[in-house]
């Protein structure tokens, strides 16, 4: 297991196998946290949107775009009742003959 050394700025060095593994390049941004009295660090993607491109499908199958319409649908229903509670029915569309 490579051991690291904290310098007197706080820096350390990340070994040359672990960076070419986890494609750590210079100027990388890596997030570090800690989990279980761990420290953890994690390269950020380079393109951040696509690494998230499919990260919600195991959210369900059905697409956005369904769940919006069947909302803004839901919500139609709802403006209709109360327009017919404050207006009442809507008046049928009179057809003129000439």
């Amino acid at each position: 297991m490579p051991i690291m050394k904290m310098s007197a700025k706080g820096q350390v060095v990340i070994p040359a196998e672990f960076r070419k593994r986890h494609g750590i390049k210079p100027g990388t941004y890596c997030y570090l946290y800690v989990k279980d009295g761990e420290l953890i660090v994690i390269p950020r993607p380079e393109n951040i949107i696509a690494s998230l491109r499919g990260s919600l499908r195991k959210y369900g199958t059905e697409s956005l775009t369904a769940e919006l319409l069947r909302e803004r649908a839901l919500d139609n229903e709802r403006e209709e009742r109360k327009y017919q509670r404050l207006f009442g029915p809507k008046a049928e569309a009179v057809s003129q003959k000439d």
